[in-house]
């Protein structure tokens, strides 16, 4: 089943772009006016995170995430085939100085980015705009055929993927190695009670710590990573320094500097964060109060 289901999505991915994208409108009224897909996830997410904006707002701010949700999936399938002339085309890194600089210094990295379109372009395109091992972590999937058809997607031009399940074990082989560490930091924790809170849009909310521990462990260099788009189609990538040496910040100020890089990103380009998905599904208790990060230090307590 797994052959037969990649000969078709690879034979899909030899059709011209344009074509594509003309599937990509038709999905789009499809999830959008038709079926509504997590449409009310997506309004109740965009009127948390912008009270100030009217309903009108919100709705092109929906339906531009639309747009760039289905793209993100016909673009996902162009880059089955894509050639490295196509990637390199559509994906341009800003400053890859700043990668430069640290290898030459023989330090690992660690990059932190958030789920902004399109970061599947950027997992494919990464390995050829930097001399480190490019390594990903990633949470697979429950459905064996799709998991290993992404794997494949996401490992084809030389990204090593190691699982977050298993991420432990699975990075021992490359201790050795000058490798760059690619976590997606806003993910939704799955143990609110051991999770670092602040405040993020005004709401109080858990990140996972696992970024900032490794950092910080290692002394290994913090980039944050944003992505916006020109044009359809076509990404570019902007590197932004956490921290040189995040063992010299006090507990928790990494992940603050993360979470007001990453939700500057968003209001600058609000359809092109992946708004479908629980970001605040977990509510604040006082019980988690010594994991609190905000402004005034971890320990304290919201005001909420």
């Amino acid at each position: 089943m797994y052959y037969l289901i990649y000969a078709l999505l690879y034979a899909i991915s030899l059709l011209p772009l344009r074509f594509l994208y003309l599937i990509s409108d038709v999905a789009y009224v499809i999830l959008y006016r038709i079926v509504g897909y997590r449409k009310d996830i997506i309004m109740s997410n965009l009127q948390l995170a912008f009270p100030e904006k009217t309903s009108d707002e919100h709705r092109k701010i929906a339906k531009d995430f639309y747009i760039n949700f289905v793209d993100n999936f016909m673009e996902m399938l162009k880059l089955i085939s894509a050639s490295k002339k196509f990637i390199g085309k559509h994906f341009t890194l800003d400053n890859p100085e700043m990668l430069e600089h640290y290898y030459a210094q023989g330090k690992k990295c660690q990059m932190h980015l958030g789920h902004m379109f399109n970061w599947e372009m950027a997992n494919i395109a990464m390995p050829f705009d930097t001399a480190y091992a490019f390594i990903v972590v990633y949470m697979p999937l429950t459905n064996k055929i799709f998991n290993r058809l992404l794997i494949h997607l996401r490992s084809r031009t030389g990204t090593i993927l190691i699982r977050a399940t298993h991420m432990s074990r699975e990075i021992l082989p490359y201790r050795n190695t000058q490798y760059m560490l690619v976590l997606v930091a806003d993910q939704s924790p799955g143990d609110s009670s051991n999770s670092y809170w602040l405040d993020f849009f005004g709401y109080p909310t858990p990140f996972v710590r696992g970024p900032e521990r490794g950092a910080r462990a290692g002394n290994i260099p913090a980039i944050f990573v944003d992505f916006y788009k020109p044009k359809r189609g076509y990404y570019r990538a902007r590197l932004e320094l956490g921290s040189e040496n995040p063992a010299e910040l006090p507990e928790g100020e990494l992940t603050r500097r993360y979470v007001d890089f990453l939700e500057r990103s968003i209001r600058e380009k609000p359809s092109m964060w992946l708004w479908s998905h629980r970001r605040w599904k977990h509510k604040w208790s006082p019980e988690y109060a010594k994991m609190w990060i905000g402004k005034k230090g971890i320990g304290t307590i919201p005001n909420q």
